[in-house]
C-alpha cells in the first residue's frame, strides 16, 4: 500500500468545490511531504520489519501479476517506494514515480541501503511522460491512488504511452462507493457522490497510518467511478482484460471492519464491496 486516504479522522467541515484550486497539487504535496514523516515511523508500515525483508505487496497483487522476474515495472504513485522494492525483490527491474519529494528522497535511500537497483522520480504523476521515456512490461498501481486525480483521461493516456505493446496494466484500489461516505467519529456517513466532478477539499487531524498524530492534513480529493475508470483506460488504447470487486480489504483503516479467516478485513454487512481490480492489456 502506498498512497491510501479515507475521509475523515477529525475533520473540519468538508467542502466541495466547482471550482479547482490552482494550487489543489501543491496543497497535496505539502500534506504528503508531512506524511511521509509520520509514515515512515509507523506501526503500519512498518519500515524496520520491511528492511529485514517483509513484502509489503498483498495477495491481490501478488497473484494477479505473478512471477515478475525480468519485467520492467512502472509504479505510479509509490508514496515512499516501499511497494516498488518489494517488486524489485522479486526481480522486476523498477521505476517509482511519486508527487513528494520527501517521499522519493526516503525512497531512494532505501534502496540504496537495501542494496536494490530500483529507480525514482519526483513528478507529478500526470506528467510521468514528461520525466519518463522508456516503456515497461508493467504498469502498476495501488489503494488509494485514483482520488488524487481531478482527471483520468491523461491518467489513462499517460498509462498506454509508458506500456510495451502488449504490456499489463494492473491496479488494486478501493472500490468507488468507499468515497461516498465520512467516516465521522466511527460513523459511516454517505456524503458525496458516486459521479461527483466537484473537488472535496478537506482539512483533518492526524493521518491514517497514524490516528493520534498532530499533523492537519490538508487535501484535495476527486470521487470516480467505473464508467470514467474503464473509459479513460480504453481511450489510453488498453483492452480490459478483467474487472473485479471483492468484499475484503487487506487493510483495517474504516470503521468497525472486522477481520476475515483470510486474514483480511469486511463490513459487518457485507453491502457493498471494498476493494476493485483492473487488468488491462496495451494494444
Amino acid at each position: 500500500m502506498e498512497s491510501l486516504y479515507f475521509r475523515s479522522f477529525i475533520t473540519l467541515e468538508p467542502q466541495i468545490l466547482k471550482i479547482m484550486s490552482e494550487d489543489h497539487f501543491e496543497v497535496n504535496k505539502a500534506t504528503w511531504n508531512e506524511k511521509v514523516k509520520i509514515h515512515s515511523k509507523s506501526e503500519m508500515y512498518d519500515l524496520d520489519a520491511f528492511k529485514k525483508g517483509k513484502s509489503s505487496l498483498m495477495s491481490y497483487e501478488l497473484n494477479a501479476l505473478g512471477d515478475v522476474s525480468g519485467q520492467s515495472l512502472l509504479h505510479l504513485q509509490c508514496h515512499f517506494g516501499q511497494d516498488t522494492l518489494s517488486w524489485s525483490r522479486l526481480g522486476a527491474k523498477c521505476v517509482g514515480v511519486d508527487l513528494s519529494d520527501e517521499g522519493i528522497t526516503l525512497a531512494k535511500s532505501l534502496n540504496k541501503e537495501l542494496g536494490l537497483d530500483a529507480q525514482f522520480e519526483c513528478c507529478n504523476v500526470l506528467d510521468t511522460s514528461k520525466h519518463i521515456e522508456d516503456t515497461f512490461d508493467i504498469v502498476y498501481t495501488s489503494y488509494g491512488v485514483i482520488g488524487w486525480l481531478p482527471d483520468l483521461k491523461p491518467w489513462g493516456k499517460m498509462i498506454g504511452e509508458r506500456l510495451k505493446k502488449g504490456g499489463t496494466f494492473y491496479m488494486v484500489e478501493f472500490h468507488p462507493i468507499v468515497w461516498m461516505f465520512d467516516y465521522l467519529d466511527g460513523k459511516s456517513v454517505m456524503r458525496y457522490g458516486y459521479m461527483q466532478d466537484e473537488a472535496i477539499y478537506e482539512e483533518y487531524e492526524g493521518t491514517y497510518a497514524d490516528q493520534n498524530s498532530k499533523m492537519i492534513s490538508k487535501e484535495y480529493g476527486w470521487n470516480h467511478g467505473f464508467s470514467e475508470i474503464v473509459n479513460a483506460l480504453i481511450e489510453g488504447g488498453l483492452k480490459i482484460d478483467y474487472l473485479n470487486e471483492h468484499d475484503e480489504s487487506p487493510y483495517n483503516v474504516l470503521p468497525d471492519l472486522v477481520k476475515t479467516k483470510s486474514g483480511n478485513y469486511e463490513t459487518k454487512d457485507k453491502l457493498y464491496p471494498l476493494i476493485f481490480e483492473i487488468k488491462a492489456t496495451k494494444l
